[in-house]
């Protein structure tokens, strides 16, 4: 059987700073019509950061959909048409002041598939140097450095809700630790 839907009509219903929202008809492999709401949104990079010692360079902040302080890996969405290496080496260093001398990128990540395009790269950065952070002026954060091997048993404790830190945690742990 074929999986495909095919876009009937798109109507969008909301125009905002960082999404916008719309209300396709489809068609279904069957032939019967149903709705998809979907959030479209310009894309994101998230890096992990990993020092000489063996440490993420994490950064905590509070996000508003949660009311919670969450613990992150640097991240940010990207502008348009910008190139996803040249935005994770600028959020990497506004929000932790931190410039890699290798950066690779590790994988992409659709985040909530039913209702969200959003995709994100995945970056490993190493061969870290400092400079002063330089967030931007609606970001407040707190900069910390937890040793990767912690932050494993972190995600696997469920201490770390975030999606894309879980995924690019455990696959930079995987990735370094096949290079020992």
């Amino acid at each position: 059987m074929e999986l495909f839907e095919k876009k009937v009509s798109s109507k969008q219903i909301f125009d905002g700073k960082i999404v916008k929202l719309f209300v396709d008809e489809v068609e279904l492999p069957n032939g019967d019509l149903a709705i998809r709401e979907i959030v479209r949104h310009p894309g994101a990079v998230c890096v992990v950061p990993v020092t000489d010692e063996g440490e993420v360079i994490m950064v905590r902040q509070f996000r508003y959909p949660f009311e919670s302080v969450l613990l992150e890996i640097p991240a940010g969405k990207l502008e348009p048409n910008e190139d996803p290496y040249e935005a994770v080496k600028r959020e990497l260093e506004e929000e932790s002041g931190a410039v890699a001398g290798k950066i690779e990128h590790i994988g992409e990540l659709y985040t909530t598939v039913a209702i969200f395009d959003e995709k994100i790269q995945m970056y490993l950065a190493t061969d870290l140097t400092f400079i002063n952070a330089h967030p931007d002026k609606d970001e407040f954060l707190e900069v910390e450095r937890i040793p990767l091997d912690t932050l494993v048993n972190m995600v696997m404790n469920d201490e770390i809700k975030d999606a894309k830190t879980q995924i690019a945690i455990l696959k930079a742990h995987k990735i370094l630790g096949g290079r020992k």
